[in-house]
């Protein structure tokens, strides 16, 4: 409480960060203490104007280490939309880290999170800062679906889970961007990755690991099941690692679901067409210029919009299902998250947790009851 502001939310102007604006706006409770920061002060004043809520303007600019200490010395908890992360997102990790205080992004580039790790998780840890990563459809309803499965199977032994993404809705520019800069990155993230598993610790007497499966027909969920080649599994195998309570051997399996092998074949070839197009830098420099960042579908478009994540827990001889749904994930729905994971962090008693963490690990409960309030379901089939 000796700190200025509860929340400070950094990328207003942005399309998802004017919705998460609007969602604290309506959802912060009395007395919250909170503000919005950027490096643009006519911008920042029109999100306020539209959001109808009377908060504080600091300035702060991802090229400007100093102003970012600033804000993050004046709050708990410091939201981010500002992204792609890989370029511009680490001086506020940093800054996060060393003044201890809280941060949550809605990132889902695995490069840029094992880039935190290894850079900034020994800081946060001595600091007591919480750096949580991926608190939007990037991971959280893959990450606390999990959980929740889990423990609905309640397993003594080993357990394995798979779980299946399916979607209707227009992702962003902002997540095109993400991706086509992965794809291009794959072999450098790949060493990154190596160098973050060599130096992270392991569980003693426990394992935990993200599976590749291979495509195939489910015959629990009858979808036709392509690998999902994104952050989600790596973070649900860091929870994993991270809670004894998903048992002595975890191992967690994420699919794309398909009722249709030619919609299932089809995308492959979208993915592949994509990862080629990544790879030629003048092929990528026009794909890219073709997808605005920044932009989105209106409120109606938005309104139309859903997922399911479905999930299927297995152990003991015993099988669970469960499913995570919800409204549109890639704005309205990642607006939500982002936001609840920042107010959990702010005002929940959570488990004592520090450095680089995930959102089942540092939050667990109290954010999947905050989600389940806030309208998301999390539900036994």
């Amino acid at each position: 409480m000796s700190r200025e502001y509860d929340l400070v939310l950094f990328g207003a102007t942005g399309f998802t960060g004017a919705l998460t604006a609007e969602y604290l706006a309506r959802h912060a409770p009395t007395g919250l203490r909170w503000a919005l920061a950027g490096r643009n002060r006519s911008k920042l004043e029109a999100v306020r104007e539209r959001i109808g809520a009377d908060v504080p303007l600091l300035h702060a600019d991802a090229t400007d280490p100093a102003s970012l200490a600033d804000v993050a010395a004046a709050t708990r908890v410091v939201i981010t939309t500002v992204g792609p992360y890989l370029q511009h997102g680490e001086p506020l990790v940093a800054a996060c880290a060393a003044a201890g205080t809280d941060y949550v992004d809605l990132t889902g580039e695995p490069e840029f999170v094992d880039l935190m790790y290894l850079a900034h998780h020994e800081t946060a840890e001595r600091t007591g800062a919480r750096i949580v990563h991926a608190c939007g459809f990037d991971s959280i309803p893959h990450d606390l679906g999990a959980m929740h499965a889990v423990q609905q199977l309640a397993a003594s032994g080993p357990v394995r889970v798979r779980g299946v993404v399916r979607a209707e809705a227009m992702f962003s520019g902002g997540t095109f961007h993400s991706a086509m800069g992965a794809f291009a990155g794959a072999r450098r993230s790949s060493a990154v990755h190596r160098e973050r598993r060599s130096a992270e610790p392991r569980p003693e007497g426990r394992r935990s690991r993200a599976v590749a499966g291979k495509p195939h027909r489910d015959p629990e969920l009858g979808y036709w099941l392509l690998p999902l080649p994104t952050i989600d599994p790596m973070v649900v195998a860091r929870s994993g690692a991270a809670l004894a309570s998903y048992g002595p051997d975890f191992r967690y399996s994420h699919f794309a679901g398909m009722k249709h092998l030619t919609s299932a074949v089809g995308a492959t070839g979208l993915v592949a067409g994509m990862f080629a197009t990544a790879q030629v830098p003048p092929l990528r420099r026009f794909a890219l210029s073709r997808v605005k960042q920044g932009d989105g579908p209106d409120e109606r478009r938005r309104a139309r919009s859903w997922f399911t994540v479905d999930f299927v827990a297995e152990g003991d001889g015993r099988t669970v299902r469960t499913r995570v749904s919800g409204g549109d994930p890639g704005y309205d729905e990642t607006a939500k998250m982002l936001a609840e994971s920042a107010l959990c962090l702010a005002l929940d008693d959570n488990p004592s947790t520090a450095g680089q963490v995930t959102t089942a690990q540092a939050m667990g409960e109290n954010l999947l009851a905050r989600l389940v309030a806030a309208g998301i379901r999390f539900e036994v089939r």
